[in-house]
C-alpha cells in the first residue's frame, strides 16, 4: 500500500519525547519539502525549526502570544495550557509561513497552497521513514504577532505548527477512511 493511503497524524501526546529526531534526517526531510510545486519558482515556505531546548522558549511565547491576542472573557486556560505541552511533548516542532509579496505576480493564495505542498511533502518523507507528523493551527501560532516573534516581517502568514518525532513504543497508527473517489470526482468526458 502507498505511503498516501497509509500516513496518518500522530499528535505529539503519541511522540515519544525522549527520541531526538537527527539533525541529518531532519534536513534530507526539509530537502524532500522543497520540492513542493511552486508558481514562479518563488518557493514561499518559511521553516523555523524548534528542538531541543528551543522547544521551552516557543511554548512560553506561544503562550505569552494568547495572552495578549486573546480577549480575557475569551480565554481558556485548558487551550492556553496545551500551547505549552505540545512544544515540549514532540521533539521537533517546526513554525510554518508562507512569504508573500502583496500586490505580486502570485497572488497570495497561491503561495499559501504552495506551502500546503511542502508541508504536505515533509509528512510523506517523514511518514516514509517511520516518523509520526501533525499539523496544528491554534490561533496563537497563525497570528502575525508569532510571525513578529519570530522575527518575519508582514509579507508573512503563519500557517500553523508542524510537529515531528517518533512513535511511541507500541503506539498502533490511528485508523482513517475515505469515501470512494466517485463520491467527490465528476468526469466530463464530452
Amino acid at each position: 500500500m502507498s505511503i498516501y493511503r497509509t500516513r496518518r497524524s500522530l499528535k505529539p501526546v503519541a511522540m515519544d519525547s525522549a527520541r531526538e529526531v537527527p539533525r541529518a534526517l531532519l534536513l534530507e526531510l526539509l530537502e524532500d519539502a522543497q520540492w513542493a510545486p511552486t508558481h514562479g519558482l518563488t518557493q514561499p515556505w518559511r521553516f523555523q525549526v524548534f528542538t531541543g531546548a528551543a522547544r521551552e522558549r516557543l511554548a512560553g511565547g506561544l503562550q505569552a502570544i494568547y495572552d495578549a491576542t486573546t480577549p480575557a472573557a475569551k480565554r481558556d486556560e485548558q487551550k492556553r495550557a496545551k500551547l505549552a505541552v505540545a512544544p515540549r511533548t514532540a521533539p521537533v516542532v517546526i513554525a510554518l509561513a508562507a512569504k508573500v509579496v502583496p500586490g505580486g505576480k502570485i497572488p497570495e493564495w497561491e503561495e499559501i497552497a504552495a506551502v500546503s505542498c511542502a508541508v504536505q511533502n515533509l509528512a510523506l518523507s517523514a511518514h516514509e521513514r517511520g516518523l509520526g507528523g501533525y499539523w496544528s493551527t491554534p490561533p496563537a501560532a497563525c497570528a502575525p504577532e508569532f510571525a513578529a516573534w519570530l522575527g518575519l516581517d508582514a509579507t508573512h502568514r503563519m500557517l500553523g505548527l508542524f510537529y515531528l518525532g517518533w512513535p511511541r513504543a507500541g503506539e498502533a497508527a490511528p485508523e482513517s477512511t475515505r469515501g470512494a473517489p466517485g463520491e467527490r470526482v465528476v468526469f466530463h468526458d464530452v
